[in-house]
């Protein structure tokens, strides 16, 4: 092809992309840096450290740290391609939106309508969890009542303008990250026995060793450690409200990672230190059962008051995400056209209220299910969140390809060349295999593989539908 057409053909992609990207036009930008990286570490720092956790380490005993170290590996190639990206094309709509740009219609269809409802369910999850850990101070009070508590304030806090929830969900995360770094000093203090007890060393390898379940358990225990993970999506989505997003997102998302490297690792380390692994279970989240385990009641009161923040801070946070892929996936066409609109504090209430559909269901089951709906509400929802990594990976591939066949300059972040996100894409679909082994996780690929045929089937239906009124209407033309 002669340097002309190959000119041609690159305006053509370039006005393709500037129009898909500015159908999501009107969020107002008022989202400080510090507000980005918050809403980041809010939406990542929730139940998966605070109770999912405990299945991991049930999994892998107190090698459990090595399982959360492989997650961050997986975790830094996402990290990567995702502020690339969004530096490009700083837009509500995301990973969904740049699959759309660089893949093709139905990958930008299927990432954010799965996502979307996946998302509904974490969000679930999470007032779930709040409601598990009000059970140390009302333990006879019924879970709905506490989920229907939880879900009004989540909803109500995400009608607000954005500046406000922005400064609500800064504050709710500052509590859970000033109080992981006061629980690592206190931790290291029990653990080695700076004015308190000694603990010691001994239960690193006293209950079957440091490996009980050998490297197979290390291995599983990733599912859980990647699902830790999973919400630094949320501050690429933030990219369309950012005040300085080309300079403030790439930042967020190094902070947002960075930190949760250092509290998951570290945090893991002095719970399986403090309390032997095999007294950790899911009613409960470990690291309060770490300080019943040394005697303070004070502070295992402060910290499920803690944990209960964290829920609720990710629950705002994932509900402000899966609230901007429903306007995203409206904006395009593939939702009804009110979910893409603005009030007049220029927020997509419509789409808020929608998208709190997962909070909904999680009150009328948790009377039918009290034990077991945390594990299916995150199992179920697993597959979105691998699925969306998987489909980001593949567009970063192809929009770094685009950025090189047309010299088009763009922030750098990860090494050179594709091995990074191919790495990155092995991980994710290693784990997305293993959850089939990890107890009450094949809801993921039992529920997400027929999930996948009848989503393409329906977007087959969506887009020659599309394509006949289309052709109708040139006709009355």
């Amino acid at each position: 092809m002669n340097e002309p057409a190959l000119g041609i053909q690159a305006t053509a992609e370039e006005s393709r992309s500037t129009a898909i990207a500015a159908r999501e036009s009107g969020l107002q930008r008022n989202l400080s840096p510090a507000q980005l990286a918050m809403l980041g570490l809010g939406s990542t720092i929730g139940t998966g450290l605070f109770l999912g956790s405990a299945i991991s380490v049930r999994l892998a005993g107190p090698a459990v740290v090595l399982s959360f170290v492989a997650a961050a590996l997986i975790a830094l190639p996402m990290m990567w391609a995702l502020a690339e990206m969004s530096a490009a094309h700083p837009t509500a709509g995301s990973f969904g939106l740049y699959a759309e740009m660089y893949l093709h219609p139905w990958a930008g269809f299927a990432i954010r309508l799965t996502y979307w409802l996946c998302m509904m369910v974490v969000v679930g999850s999470e007032v779930v969890a709040a409601s598990i850990y009000c059970k140390l101070w009302f333990p006879h009070l019924p879970p709905w009542v506490w989920i229907s508590l939880f879900s009004f304030l989540v909803l109500y806090v995400n009608t607000i303008n954005i500046e406000n929830l922005g400064t609500f969900e800064y504050w709710l995360s500052m509590i859970k990250v000033v109080t992981i770094f006061a629980f690592l000093l206190l931790g290291s203090a029990l653990l080695f026995g700076f004015g308190f007890p000694k603990v010691g060393l001994a239960n690193y390898t006293a209950h079957g060793g440091f490996f009980p379940n050998g490297w197979s358990g290390v291995g599983l225990g990733v599912v859980l450690g990647l699902f830790s993970f999973f919400g630094i999506e949320v501050v690429g989505s933030t990219a369309g409200e950012a005040a300085n997003p080309k300079e403030a997102v790439p930042k967020a998302l190094r902070n947002t990672v960075a930190a949760l490297v250092l509290f998951y690792v570290a945090g893991l380390a002095l719970v399986v230190g403090i309390v032997p692994w095999t007294q950790i279970g899911m009613g409960e989240s470990p690291f309060v059962r770490v300080f019943q385990t040394v005697g303070i009641p004070a502070a295992t009161h402060i910290m499920n008051f803690v944990v209960l923040t964290a829920a609720l801070s990710s629950a705002v946070a994932n509900l402000y995400f899966t609230a901007r892929l429903a306007f995203s996936l409206s904006r395009g066409g593939y939702l009804p056209a009110a979910l893409g609109r603005l009030s007049k504090k220029d927020m997509p209430m419509i789409a808020v209220l929608a998208s709190g559909g997962g909070m909904v269901a999680a009150m009328f089951l948790s009377r039918y299910f009290q034990d077991s709906l945390f594990v299916f509400m995150i199992g179920l929802s697993t597959f979105g969140a691998l699925f969306a990594w998987l489909m980001t990976l593949l567009t970063h591939l192809a929009f770094r390809r685009h950025h090189q066949r047309h010299a088009k300059p763009y922030l750098q972040l990860g090494p050179a060349g594709p091995w990074a996100s191919l790495a990155g894409l092995a991980g994710v679909l290693a784990v997305l295999l293993s959850t089939w082994w990890v107890p009450g996780f094949r809801i993921t690929l039992l529920a997400g593989v027929p999930w996948l045929v009848l989503l393409t089937a329906g977007y087959l239906l969506w887009s020659r539908s599309g394509r006949r009124r289309t052709a109708e209407t040139e006709t009355k033309a």
